[in-house]
């Protein structure tokens, strides 16, 4: 599992990352080239997003992860699914079973996040769910469409009409301003803009008064809430993130997140976001583990304590297999 952020004590990082980001629109600061804010921080602490708040006891008992049951057929709940997903990249002795065999559901109207040590697949297992990748063998199916054996021409027409994605990245045009790379995807789609969806969106990540501002001018979190108004627009089907938060401070990070959980909760939309962080992580409705290309495991409604124990599980469960009599090398070993 990546090394979780800075060398702060774990109480202020938490504390940090929980950062207050309000119940509406993310509040505006004027931020370093870093994404860090320019003057104090708001050091008020917002209740944890799945029930909990930063420093106070736990009013349910610690869960544990649990197995992944996935049933033989999608159900109507699920906005992405796989069966059988296998993806292997190489042949011979230079073969990397990347993803083997998943089998998994991801709920409409939650905030799913994806993790697992590097190597486990958790990259290629989204690529593969938001069609910018094809299976190796397996289904994908997406909003009721199954997408494994699409052209490319017609992959590239549902990632403009059903698909969003933030990426660690940004991906913002230079050229353009912030404004205008909102816009994208829909000028791309030859799509009309939706004045009060535009501004609704605009609201919600805080960017009113920086649109007219280019990429260069803006700094990293407002950067990265560009790309999620950017990803959100065009009120795609489900919105896959990866490593979202990944070049942010923890202050931008905290406004992120906390806009992508609310663009759910509030907002109905479905997200999945890979990620090697607990506490992004513990924004999520649900939690799944990947090792070696397979699900290991998952948890429902976590704070940050309890992923980071099930890390511990899990990790130490990987280990004694590793050591019985007769193991051998992970398949996966080397996958994204």
């Amino acid at each position: 599992m990546g090394r979780h952020r800075g060398a702060e004590p774990h109480e202020q990082r938490r504390n940090r990352a929980r950062a207050r980001v309000g119940t509406g629109a993310v509040d505006e600061v004027e931020t370093a080239d870093d994404g860090g804010p320019a003057g104090a921080a708001d050091t008020t602490a917002t209740p944890h997003p799945n029930g909990g708040a930063p420093g106070a006891a736990r009013t349910t008992p610690r869960t544990g992860p649990t197995p992944v049951h996935t049933p033989e057929r999608p159900g109507p709940d699920a906005i992405a699914s796989a069966r059988a997903l296998t993806k292997v990249y190489g042949a011979g002795e230079t073969q990397v079973r990347a993803l083997d065999g998943v089998d998994v559901d991801l709920a409409r109207g939650s905030l799913t996040a994806v993790m697992g040590p590097s190597g486990s697949g958790k990259s290629t297992l989204m690529h593969c769910l938001a069609g910018l990748d094809s299976p190796t063998s397996g289904s994908v199916i997406v909003d009721g469409v199954e997408i494994s054996r699409m052209s490319q021409r017609q992959l590239t027409k549902l990632r403009r009409t059903r698909i969003g994605f933030v990426f660690q990245a940004y991906n913002l045009v230079p050229t353009l301003t912030a404004a205008e790379n909102i816009r994208l995807p829909l000028d791309i789609a030859r799509k009309p803009v939706d004045k009060a969806r535009f501004d609704a969106v605009v609201r919600a990540v805080g960017l009113e008064d920086r649109l007219h501002h280019r990429p260069s001018e803006l700094s990293g979190g407002q950067q990265q809430r560009v790309a999620c108004a950017r990803a959100l627009v065009a009120e795609p089907s489900v919105v896959f993130a990866d490593e979202p938060t990944g070049n942010l401070d923890s202050r931008s990070a905290a406004e992120v997140l906390g806009f992508l959980r609310r663009s759910v909760d509030d907002l109905g939309h479905s997200v999945v976001m890979v990620t090697h962080e607990p506490s992004a992580a513990a924004y999520a409705h649900r939690v799944l583990f990947l090792a070696d290309g397979r699900l290991e495991a998952e948890l429902l409604h976590p704070e940050e304590g309890d992923i980071l124990a099930a890390i511990g599980e899990l990790s130490a469960a990987r280990e004694r297999r590793q050591a019985a009599p007769g193991a051998t090398a992970a398949a996966g070993d080397g996958t994204r």
